[in-house]
């Protein structure tokens, strides 16, 4: 068996009668075009006149279009190339077209990296800006919730504002994509904080997506801020794009739901003793922070008292300085769990996130970070993976039974 690691690749060997099931996406096949789709979908908006139409209608001095950072892969090769050329056949210059990189609490790109996702000539030829959730905010009022939402200056000023994602399994939102483009895409650290305090109640109760009441307050924050379009794909684990939806924020996103969590809700009969998940790959294993995604969803296919092996390379670390602080604070799994409810903290988030499966299974991470690193987060290091899948049958017996999850990040085990 091979799992994904980094821009590499890490190999073991298993007794086939341990494993209950290998748990691979429900692959659609990517589109054929998938440029053409993009372009169709531009004319044939979902709950929306086509993009050339609302730019005609409207006087648009400043135009937004918001994009994922490099932790969230998203086929801009296919995506942007139509999208410009709708907005430049609406008469719309490239001077007068701002991307903003929705970094959330995240660090700005290096210049190369941008080159990266965007491509080089893009990258030359528009004005690209990274959100700092710490300045240059404007304040749109209260939500519903109390919560103060404070959005990016540049986007709360646009007279049109056009965001961009892929729709995928979130283990706190229900999906990425649409809405989480504003909250927390380019809002402001408090605005991120109150909202993401809201996991901890949504995983313990694990609430149907119409009663999550992240995504519903991040659906607010769309709506206030007044998104004026969105363009979204689906993705399947080969980054292949297998469905596009434009036009309304909220219709459109919606419309993608369905095939997401038909590909990577996977229902399953009984947990098991074990997982072997890898995180992906390079760059949903780019460092701690991000990795987390995939320890979580193997949590759902493991016993109380289990073994989770976690595969991430992890290049870059922890990832996020609170996030370190909190590991580095904490002497026991337990102090993590206790200390989000006191005060919530994003990166703290994602020390609560392990930390809580750290205090009811065992987790053993494959890993670029040094023993020290491992154990700080509440994880066992091991050399190779190898070792640690042998160390199953010790642990756990000649019968132990055993789950492997190559696409960690994206598949979501649901235990009927």
């Amino acid at each position: 068996m091979k799992l994904k690691y980094g821009r590499d690749n890490l190999e073991f060997e298993i007794e086939s009668s341990r494993v209950l099931d290998i748990l691979k996406a429900n692959e659609k096949e990517g589109l054929a075009d998938p440029m053409s789709a993009v372009e169709n979908s531009l004319k044939d908006s979902i709950g929306s006149a086509p993009l050339a139409e609302l730019l005609q209608l409207r006087e648009i001095n400043e135009l937004v279009i918001i994009v994922n950072d490099i932790t969230r892969f998203t086929p801009y090769n296919y995506m942007l190339p139509p999208l410009l050329k709708s907005i430049a056949e609406a008469g719309i210059k490239k001077e007068q077209v701002t991307f903003v990189i929705a970094t959330g609490v995240h660090s700005a790109h290096s210049a190369e990296q941008n080159r990266e996702i965007f491509g080089r000539e893009i990258d030359r030829s528009y004005n690209f800006i990274h959100h700092n959730c710490d300045q240059n905010l404007a304040d749109l009022g209260k939500l519903s919730t109390g919560n103060q939402l404070k959005i990016n200056k540049k986007v709360a000023e646009a007279d049109f504002v056009i965001t961009t994602g892929v729709i995928l399994p979130h283990y706190m939102a229900g999906f990425s994509g649409g809405r989480k483009s504003i909250l927390p895409g380019v809002a402001g650290r408090d605005s991120i904080e109150n909202n993401h305090a809201m996991m901890v109640e949504v995983i313990e109760e694990q609430p149907a997506l119409e009663n999550n009441p992240i995504s519903r307050e991040m659906f607010e924050a769309a709506e206030m801020l007044g998104v004026d379009y969105i363009l979204n794909v689906v993705t399947n684990s080969e980054r292949e794009i297998v469905r596009v939806v434009a036009g309304d924020y909220r219709q459109a996103w919606e419309a993608g739901i369905d095939i997401s969590a038909e590909m990577y809700h996977l229902n399953l009969a009984k947990k098991a003793d074990a997982a072997i998940v890898s995180s992906g790959g390079f760059p949903r294993d780019i460092n701690i922070y991000q990795a987390q995604k995939a320890l979580d969803h193997a949590d759902h296919a493991v016993k109380k008292g289990g073994t989770i092996i976690w595969v991430a390379e992890c290049s870059e670390g922890y990832g996020e300085e609170h996030f370190e602080k909190w590991m580095n604070e904490a002497q026991k799994p337990e102090d993590n769990v206790g200390r989000i409810k006191e005060k919530f903290l994003i990166g703290g988030h994602k020390a609560f996130a392990i930390s809580k499966v750290a205090a009811e299974k065992e987790i053993i991470l494959i890993s670029s970070l040094i023993k020290e690193r491992t154990e700080n987060i509440f994880a066992s290091k091991m050399e190779n993976i190898q070792e640690a899948v042998d160390f199953l049958k010790e642990k756990h017996g000649a019968d132990y039974s055993v789950y492997i999850m190559p696409q960690g990040s994206l598949t979501v085990p649901v235990v009927k």
